[in-house]
């Protein structure tokens, strides 16, 4: 068990904490992958040989040190590979590590629906169910070949290979300076999508003026949906082009929100994320001969000049990107 997931039981408004989160798995290892908004892989193998000490009583050590630090408590799975730490992470608890060694991977893995393994989607689900393949155990016990027959052969090879407790994958260190995110909690739990909205078009002002600010433009937008159950969902959507535009941000953070389909929903927070950040100067734009869109770029480059003159509150929140 050498691989931890952990994800960080953030309250909101205090997701900004995640990137110390994250120093503080490096002060055990270099190799960490940041799973936002509050999550992380990291492999430990150097670790156990240096502190003399197994990846389940690192586990521990990190838990108190989050607790100590920053107030956060955190659930942690542990296993050989990222896709077992994974599914041991949703049978973990504060306080308890889960973890799963490579010898109880194909009893862990038996009893469990197709559709909890990482990387099968419905459509793949339903497939497999079609042919009375609902279980992992039913799909490790099947010939190889009729599942390539299903699949294709690279995937079923690989669905064959992850039903059998055969964990090829690996933690890919990345830095969350990779992503910009900022997060608007309500007072109490909202019904209201007209202020869903409004903290939209906030949330996408304030991250177009934070990738400006430092010359960047990002490819992906992530939203995030907190709701008053403590239950969350989460959409992405990649842009046409690489941008730093808040309505751009805007109209992808409406889109998401849109295709959700919420009603009535109790919702206590909403993340907005910008990933996959490059350089602005790198960037290419669409030409476009819409005279509204050029003058709010302008106006854009005036407020940005006045939030660093005046600091960020001397432009009204949400009043370009609207």
């Amino acid at each position: 068990m050498t691989i931890l997931c952990v994800r960080f039981q953030l309250p909101p408004m205090y997701e900004a904490a995640l990137p110390g989160l994250l120093g503080l798995l490096e002060e055990f290892t270099p190799v960490v992958e940041a799973l936002p908004p509050d999550g992380a892989l990291a492999d430990l193998r150097g670790a156990e040989r240096y502190f003399g000490r197994s990846a389940v009583e690192l586990a521990a050590v990190i838990r108190v040190r989050a607790l100590a630090r920053y107030g956060v408590d955190c659930v942690i799975g542990a296993g050989p590979g990222p896709m077992l730490a994974r599914m041991a992470l949703r049978d973990a608890r504060p306080g308890v590590t889960c973890a799963i060694s490579q010898a109880q991977a194909v009893d862990f893995l038996s009893g469990r629906p197709v559709s909890a393994l990482p990387g099968v989607g419905a459509a793949t689900a339903r497939t497999l169910c079609a042919y009375g393949l609902d279980t992992l155990g039913r799909v490790a016990a099947a010939p190889l070949s009729t599942l390539q027959r299903l699949l294709g052969a690279k995937a079923g090879r690989e669905l064959h290979e992850k039903a059998n407790g055969v964990d090829r994958g690996r933690v890919v260190p990345n830095a969350v300076s990779r992503s910009l995110a900022t997060e608007r909690a309500f007072d109490r739990d909202e019904l209201d999508p007209a202020r869903h909205r409004r903290a939209l078009l906030s949330a996408a002002d304030e991250i177009g003026a934070r990738l400006r600010a430092v010359e960047k433009v990002c490819r992906t937008v992530t939203l995030t949906v907190r709701y008053a159950d403590r239950s969350a969902t989460t959409r992405s959507r990649t842009l046409p082009e690489s941008t730093a535009h808040s309505p751009a941000l805007a109209r992808a953070a409406y889109g998401m929100y849109e295709a959700l389909g919420l009603q009535r929903a109790r919702v206590r927070a909403i993340v907005l994320r910008a990933e996959g950040l490059g350089p602005a100067e790198a960037a290419s734009r669409q030409l476009t001969f819409d005279p509204v869109d050029d003058r709010v770029r302008r106006i854009e480059e005036v407020a940005d000049r006045a939030r660093a003159r005046f600091g960020p509150r001397a432009v009204m929140p949400g009043a370009l990107a609207a």
